[in-house]
């Protein structure tokens, strides 16, 4: 096929058809699960979105199972929207662990509505399995009227956990009547059956709807991950009205916690590039907290199928969360990756070398002063002494309308980009500062060019985890 230059070996993509946020992520008896929006049908108009699924034993190597979560009844009719997953230790029949995957259904009804306040249902459901694999039935659990009457008809993205006392939690994100985002907290003792807490607001307007909330525990401390919507008018959103965020909650404070509300001046982007959405987060078996995000945007002035492909956006790689002394959290591609790399290349520090395959796991070190990196004469990732900057050279065609994005950065240490066909995740600084983009290069070998003072400089080509499941 005309467009496989641009399948991925390492970011989990759609077999065909259109991909966005991840849902339902976990570890269940050892396996790692993926789950995913999927529009197989997509670019039908219309076209139903579910749930896809893929599985891997070691972050590195995936197979997909096509959609195993359809819209399927009354309560979906509109979309089988994004969700997550709880593990229930030892409660499958054979004693191993089973899971609960909570969704949201998403109904529009036909008529002369704005589908704000009025022509929308969003209902939570839920769906047990023991393995991870087969469904059981659907189970509805909230409807509109079960919400806070100060809510409009979008609630959705639930996330739940359970507290050491076996108390149960949600959170939702949210659009009240007054179109301000926030987060509702409902609270169960059985997880089937769940009451209003408390909602979680920031000490200021901030966008008018909170999308994908999640709750990340790091060292004893508590984040509000969310998407708020609305966000354009901020300097740093590049005019884009979703972004991608986490809020630090006050030391001892708990989402659980009434008095949860967070600050909208400690907001802090995920992610600086141009592809990154709906990230959530898991604890896997090993206590790392996972964090996996849609490269994608639901608005935004760029492509991401260009040459009508038949298939649209991909996943970035599992990224390990650690939280610095500052509160601040950074990410790190997980290490499994590693087993994907090939034989080792010195890159001329000064000059441009060649790899046959735009598939690299690259790392510099040692960075003194003003540095860049650019790749294929077309994407520049560019230091110079006070901003670090993500820059298209080619805008219209490797871009596909992308431009720049700048961060402020005192200084440069180190650097990893993970290049792979189409698409690009650079970490610097051990992962404090994080940059995701697609891209979409023509030419036959990966050229990778450096300028500026570093100890080391290498690059790694990188295997394939991904193909194989699309290309059988």
């Amino acid at each position: 096929m005309a467009d496989d230059r641009w399948r991925m070996g390492f970011h989990l993509m759609p077999p065909i058809g259109w991909l966005n946020d991840p849902n339902g992520l976990c570890q269940l008896n050892g396996v790692y699960h993926v789950f995913h929006q999927y529009s197989p049908d997509w670019p039908q108009p219309g076209a139903p979105r579910g749930w896809g699924h893929a599985t891997s034993t070691d972050l590195a190597h995936w197979e997909h199972h096509g959609m195993v979560i359809s819209p399927d009844t009354p309560d979906e009719a509109s979309g089988s929207y994004s969700g997550c997953a709880l593990v229930m230790p030892k409660a499958a029949p054979n004693g191993s662990d089973a899971v609960r995957f909570y969704y949201t259904g998403n109904v529009k009804e036909q008529g002369d509505f704005d589908y704000i306040l009025t022509g929308r249902r969003a209902t939570q459901i839920l769906i047990e399995s023991d393995d991870g694999f087969a469904m059981g039935d659907k189970q509805v659990l909230l409807r509109n009227a079960d919400y806070p009457a100060f809510c409009s008809c979008h609630v959705r993205d639930p996330k739940v956990w359970r507290d050491a006392d076996g108390t149960w939690w949600m959170i939702l994100g949210a659009r009240d009547v007054e179109s301000t985002g926030l987060v509702l907290v409902l609270r169960s003792k059985d997880g089937y059956t769940w009451e209003n807490a408390h909602q979680v607001r920031s000490d200021a307007p901030f966008g008018f709807m909170w999308e994908c909330p999640d709750r990340v525990v790091l060292d004893g401390n508590t984040y509000l991950s969310c998407c708020p919507q609305g966000m354009q008018a901020y300097p740093w959103s590049h005019g884009l009205r979703d972004q991608a965020g986490y809020f630090p909650l006050p030391a001892g404070c708990d989402l659980s916690d009434a008095d949860s509300a967070v600050r909208a001046d400690e907001f802090a982007l995920w992610d600086n590039g141009f592809d990154f959405y709906a990230p959530q987060t898991f604890t896997d078996a090993q206590g790392r907290t996972l964090l996996i995000a849609w490269m994608g945007m639901p608005e935004a002035p760029y492509v991401s199928a260009p040459n009508d492909l038949t298939w649209c956006h991909c996943l970035t790689v599992p990224r390990v969360l650690s939280r610095l002394e500052d509160g601040s959290i950074a990410q790190q591609p997980a290490p499994e990756l590693k087993v994907l790399r090939g034989e080792k290349v010195e890159l001329a520090g000064a000059g441009t070398s060649a790899l046959l395959e735009h598939r690299a796991d690259i790392e510099v070190d040692g960075i003194d002063g003003p540095f860049f990196l650019t790749l294929d004469d077309a994407l520049e990732i560019a230091y110079d002494g006070s901003a670090f900057t993500l820059r298209f050279l080619d805008i219209e065609g490797v871009g596909a309308g992308r431009t720049f994005r700048n961060s402020a950065l005192e200084a440069l240490h180190d650097l990893r980009v993970l290049v792979d066909d189409s698409a690009v995740e650079v970490f610097a600084n051990g992962g404090r500062l994080a940059l995701a983009t697609r891209w979409f290069p023509t030419a036959d070998a990966l050229r990778v060019s450096l300028e500026g003072t570093c100890s080391a400089a290498v690059a790694w080509p990188m295997g394939d985890g991904v193909r194989a499941t699309y290309t059988q």
